[in-house]
């Protein structure tokens, strides 16, 4: 039994994401266990022991080794890392068969609006709502409410204003939501970034100056949209 078994094993056993480490622990503490346990009269196979001493790079390896395989073969599957695991996935483009499994889900698509807010709360989160309508130029309380509602976004704290407003950032659901392992997998991450936006401390918001002097959202959205559009 070889090392890259065992993990398919573990990732195909859960429903769950698992984690680098948790794989490796899974491993090795399972190894352990079986030395031992076990008696004289029991003959424990030489591939056993060795697996005692799994580190987390072998396991790193094997879920590269599994992807090239299942790409080499043309599984319908693959391997997917999420924010808190891997686990096993349809591809792509089984998306609509495997959805025929569950009839009373509908795909819910994203609004313009709600990719826009869900942008800019991605890219510079922690936030508050003052912020978010400053560069946006409209109320966001629905859209704002809507998205925590959808487990997209989540209340961070509250901020060091007057008032103490409150901070907004997003959830783990929303990196499972576009296919990414971390805030900094997202298009142009560091750039978006840095882009100096409108705040409510500016004065006007963004509705009420120059349009040259305005941040254009388009490829701000447009840099999540194809994810939702997949998800």
């Amino acid at each position: 039994m070889e090392l890259i078994s065992i993990v398919e094993a573990l990732l195909f056993a859960t429903q769950e994401p698992l984690g680098v480490s948790q794989m490796c622990a899974a491993v090795k503490d399972t190894a352990k266990d079986i030395v031992e346990s076990a008696s004289e009269d029991v003959v424990i196979p030489e591939w056993v022991a060795p697996l005692a001493a799994t580190t987390e790079e072998q396991v790193r390896a094997i879920l590269d080794e599994l992807i090239a395989r299942y790409e080499a073969e043309k599984h319908s599957f693959t391997l997917v890392e999420r924010a808190n695991g891997w686990r096993i996935a349809a591809r792509g483009q089984y998306a609509e068969w495997c959805r025929a499994l569950y009839p009373g889900k509908k795909v819910q698509r994203l609004s313009q609006p709600a990719l826009e807010t869900l942008a800019i709360v991605a890219y510079r989160q922690p936030i508050t709502k003052a912020g978010i309508e400053a560069v946006r130029g409209v109320s966001v309380d629905a859209m704002v409410q809507q998205l925590i509602d959808r487990g997209l976004m989540k209340i961070e704290g509250r901020a060091d204003l007057p008032g103490r407003p409150l901070l907004y950032g997003t959830t783990e659901a929303f990196l499972d939501h576009f296919g990414v392992r971390s805030l900094d997998d997202m298009p142009n991450a560091s750039e978006l970034r840095r882009v100096k936006l409108p705040t409510a401390e500016d004065g006007p918001t963004a509705a009420d100056q120059p349009q040259e002097h305005q941040l254009s959202l388009a490829p701000v959205a447009a840099a999540v949209e194809p994810a939702a559009e997949a998800s």
